[in-house]
């Protein structure tokens, strides 16, 4: 059954920056003097929100070194590289093929709304969607709460609406919003982690069309 909204998560999901945030984790950790290093496959056993939490399961120690501290640091480097970052594989097809059906399609995400609505700008996106849900700070705090706001406010009935996200927290925000939900395994955790949610996951995009048809 198609849904009647879509909402996309941005980072990992849309955005293809996994390599580009294990890049600059790394960079963090040899920046402050820590030992620990993480190829593509360990990153995305440890990726995951609350970001401190994540911080803190890369080996990061705050009584030395403030999170806020860290974040700034990391997205110093992050938002000029993430300028090179391309989209994750079948993702234009996936957003083309949900508008060609008929499909309202909005971005949920953690990221800072002018970070957000900048990096969908430069990929030539805007079209694709209603709303861009962002948030205030870069501390990747209340997902959740923007995503209840917004269904709230729009009426939209949760039931009819799919999120399509790539960690294990894009999963816990749809069960908060009472939307379904549809996890991609080409994103910032492994697709071990996503299976533990009981949720269809699927390798790439390319495989949305098919997935949301079967439901």
């Amino acid at each position: 059954m198609k849904p009647s909204l879509l909402i996309w998560d941005w980072n990992g999901t849309l955005l293809d920056d996994v390599a580009l945030c294990n890049q600059c984790l790394n960079d963090l950790l040899a920046g402050h003097g820590y030992a620990q290093r993480y190829d593509a496959a360990a990153y995305k056993e440890i990726f995951g929100f609350p970001i401190q939490d994540y911080y803190v399961r890369a080996g990061f120690d705050f009584s030395r070194h403030p999170y806020e501290e860290l974040a700034e640091i990391y997205m110093a480097q992050y938002l000029p590289a993430a300028e090179g970052c391309g989209l994750c594989p079948g993702a234009r097809e996936a957003l083309e093929w949900a508008k060609e059906s008929g499909i309202r399609q909005v971005i949920l995400s953690a990221s800072q709304l002018p970070i957000l609505r900048r990096q969908v700008e430069e990929r030539s996106l805007s079209g694709f969607f209603d709303e861009l849900l962002g948030q205030s700070d870069i501390y990747a705090r209340g997902k959740k709460e923007t995503g209840l706001s917004y269904l709230k406010e729009s009426g939209i009935d949760p039931a009819s609406a799919m999120l399509v996200g790539d960690t294990l927290h894009d999963f816990e925000v749809a069960r908060a919003m009472g939307t379904g939900c549809v996890l991609c395994a080409a994103g910032h955790q492994s697709r071990a982690r996503l299976e533990a949610a009981g949720v269809p996951v699927i390798g790439t995009l390319n495989e949305l069309p098919a997935c949301l048809e079967q439901l």
